[in-house]
């Protein structure tokens, strides 16, 4: 999927959407990164794409906000 799909898809989405995917992402991250501290994690790589999907959906809830 395309940066710019999944961008109109996060748009789409509802304000209580995106604040519970932010929550899923967040902790996400966090056990991602735990993994990678105990030396489990089996792709690097999923800690960038973690922390740019976590991105995305802060930039679009703050144009939400910015908006109305």
């Amino acid at each position: 999927m395309k940066v710019t799909a999944k961008l109109h898809d996060l748009r789409d989405r509802t304000e209580a959407d995106l604040r519970l995917r932010e929550k899923e992402l967040a902790d996400q991250l966090f056990a991602l990164r735990l993994q990678k501290s105990t030396g489990q994690l089996e792709k690097p790589s999923k800690i960038r794409e973690a922390k740019r999907e976590l991105a995305r959906v802060l930039t679009v809830l703050r144009e939400k906000r910015k908006t109305g």
